[in-house]
């Protein structure tokens, strides 16, 4: 088996934890490259990866069977880039801070390694949304799991987003920007934005406007078969784009279009994983002291 692990910066309390997850590798004989960055940072707090094997992030992710993430969400969001089209399975450990997406504890590291070596997971496709422009803004990297958006690059003036469903006026959003999210997205910039809670495996698209100035716009499901598109307007004559964590600043005159991207994220999801669970546990849904 071939593994590749990609991850960031950790608190040297969760290092015996990552340790364990590569003296078990180690002793499964599984082939593992590490990119560069992390290599270097396990290196220097004396983790032994008993491999010399990296990889540049993310333009040089091998050929691999999975993908292990360790860090937060945004290590998982940055492992999605490098899966790219090859939809790599991908396993989040979470040594971060929330880990809604990267569910595996470092305390519970053994036992989901125990559970993914006896196959006792489950792989679940998830949504991706793609972005067309009129520029080339994010090259080879033009999807995100969780969300577009647009924003505003200014502090005071809101911006005006003109949106049109499959060709067809949708609505002039006046706002600090819209978030065009997909089911996993839906518990994130979406879900702070007023944007309801989906179950990640919906074919669903959310447009949810950020501070609408009409007090009657509200959030919006469609079918992820739909193509959104935009013509924005600004005082200062440009805006905010972004996929997921990255973003480019956008004249006024660029076209946006987003859809369904043509092939998917593929998340690996351990038999005692449960979203509804994760939503109590990690965004305290439902919390009641009188429960």
């Amino acid at each position: 088996m071939k593994i590749a692990i990609h991850g960031r910066n950790f608190a040297l309390e969760t290092a015996p934890f990552v340790q364990t997850l590569f003296d078990n590798l180690h002793q499964k004989q599984v082939e593992v490259s590490i990119s560069s960055s992390f290599y270097s940072f396990l290196q220097s707090v004396g983790i032994n990866s008993y491999s010399k094997k990296t990889y540049l992030h993310p333009h040089g992710a091998p050929d691999t069977d999975f993908i292990f993430s360790i860090g937060g969400d945004g290590t998982l969001l940055e492992c999605v880039m490098q899966a790219r089209s090859r939809q790599i399975p991908i396993l989040g450990f979470n040594t971060g801070r929330l880990g809604f997406l990267a569910t595996v504890s470092p305390a519970s590291i053994q036992k989901a390694l125990e559970s993914f070596f006896d196959q006792q997971f489950q792989i679940e496709d998830r949504t991706l949304v793609s972005l067309h422009s009129s520029a080339d803004l994010f090259e080879d990297y033009n999807f995100a799991l969780n969300d577009f958006t647009i924003t505003k690059t200014d502090t005071s003036s809101m911006i005006t987003v003109h949106a049109y469903l499959d060709g067809e006026f949708l609505n002039s959003y006046w706002s600090d920007g819209l978030i065009v999210s997909t089911p996993t997205g839906s518990t994130g910039y979406s879900l702070s934005c007023g944007g309801p809670v989906v179950l990640p495996t919906n074919n669903i698209f959310i447009i949810t406007p950020i501070s609408p100035h009409n007090l009657n716009v509200r959030p919006m499901i469609i079918p992820d078969a739909s193509k959104l598109s935009f013509r924005v307007e600004s005082r200062s004559s440009n805006f905010l784009v972004s996929l997921d964590s990255r973003f480019r600043i956008v004249d006024e005159t660029v076209t946006l279009m987003v859809k369904r991207e043509n092939f998917n994220a593929r998340l690996v999801k351990l038999n005692q994983d449960n979203f509804v669970e994760t939503l109590r546990t990690k965004l305290h849904w439902g919390l009641d002291a009188r429960n």
